[in-house]
């Protein structure tokens, strides 16, 4: 077994374990408001983060690029409240217009 799977099999059985421990520890409890809304806020702000780090990072460095527009073209769409697949496709059209273009 390379150390790759070796590290993705870890990862996989350390999420597996981190999944059953809120269940065991908590107990039947309930949580919170303040807990609950915080943990609503983590699965947007994780992905946040990954979308703003694969727009602007490359190489260990900030870039700059046409990635950049599209994801402000995406999050204006999505703050007009326009359908994903249009999201998508007027993010994909401004990146590709901007490479075109530059």
């Amino acid at each position: 077994m390379s150390a790759t799977w070796a590290v993705v099999l870890l990862a996989g059985a350390f999420t597996m374990a981190f999944k059953a421990a809120g269940p065991v520890l908590i107990g039947g409890r309930a949580l919170s408001v303040r807990l609950e809304e915080a943990f609503g806020l983590l699965a947007p702000s994780l992905l946040a983060a990954l979308v703003v780090t694969q727009a602007v990072a490359e190489d260990g460095e900030l870039v700059f690029d046409e990635r950049l527009v599209g994801v402000g073209v995406a999050a204006a769409a999505i703050r007009l409240r326009a359908p994903l697949i249009l999201v998508v496709v007027l993010a994909a059209v401004s990146a590709a217009l901007v490479r075109w273009l530059f």
